[in-house]
């Protein structure tokens, strides 16, 4: 039975001088989940938000919080992380010495655990954990590198999905397929139709240039209805 198609907003294109106003604008949406990334400039060049701005959006919404973290140190932003209270985490293979452990030790605190993969990251890392999963998230970009116009979508994006797609059907509980990266009005079809289930949303889709937020999620329900889903 195909799953209903998750809308995960994130936070970097969010206006991040008025923060407030932007998560309220999301929640009259009807979006249900904010996908926040944690980077600490050394595994991507970027810093778009601090653990202590994180902890004042606990503080004044109700929305999941998806948390993606981009790190060389993952226990210690998987600990400060759980301490804040959200509802997923999923960190990095190419940096995780010890990748079981996080996911116990996330899934513990009855949080949701993820593992994400950089584009060049062949599927037969996650063999092994699958089962235990909640998410995979598949970047299709390489992570940080997200505001440089010139860093398309890997052309490998859909057959990548399609793959994992295949691996997890399998299972008694299969993972969710999450896409990052270049998610747009143009790719989504394809994404949806290859596997993927949740959707991290930037500036080429809710976030879109020349539309309101309003007319962006109306425009992305249409298109995802066209797909035989809903979100």
């Amino acid at each position: 039975m195909k799953r209903k198609i998750v809308l995960s907003p994130s936070v970097m294109c969010a206006d991040l001088l008025d923060l407030k106003t932007s998560i309220r604008e999301l929640e009259e949406a009807g979006i249900e989940a904010l996908h926040i990334d944690v980077i600490d400039g050394a595994f991507s060049p970027a810093i778009p938000l601090g653990l202590d701005t994180i902890k004042r959006l606990r503080d004044i919404t109700t929305l999941d919080f998806d948390v993606h973290i981009m790190a060389k140190d993952n226990e210690f932003f998987v600990q400060k992380i759980l301490e804040i209270g959200v509802q997923q985490i999923s960190f990095h293979y190419e940096t995780a010495l010890h990748a079981d452990r996080l996911v116990n030790l996330i899934k513990r605190r009855g949080v949701r655990a993820g593992l994400a993969l950089n584009p060049a990251t062949p599927l037969d890392v996650s063999e092994y954990l699958l089962p235990e999963l909640n998410n995979i998230l598949l970047m299709l970009i390489n992570p940080g590198y997200a505001d440089n116009p010139d860093e398309q979508q890997v052309s490998y994006a859909i057959e990548k999905v399609r793959q994992l797609a295949e691996l997890v059907k399998s299972l008694a509980t299969p993972p969710s397929i999450q896409v990052d990266g270049r998610v747009s009005f143009a790719t989504i079809p394809g994404l949806i139709n290859a596997g993927a289930e949740n959707l991290v949303l930037g500036s080429t889709s809710l976030y879109r240039a020349g539309y309101s937020l309003a007319e962006n999620r109306y425009a992305l329900d249409e298109l995802i209805k066209g797909c035989g889903r809903s979100s």
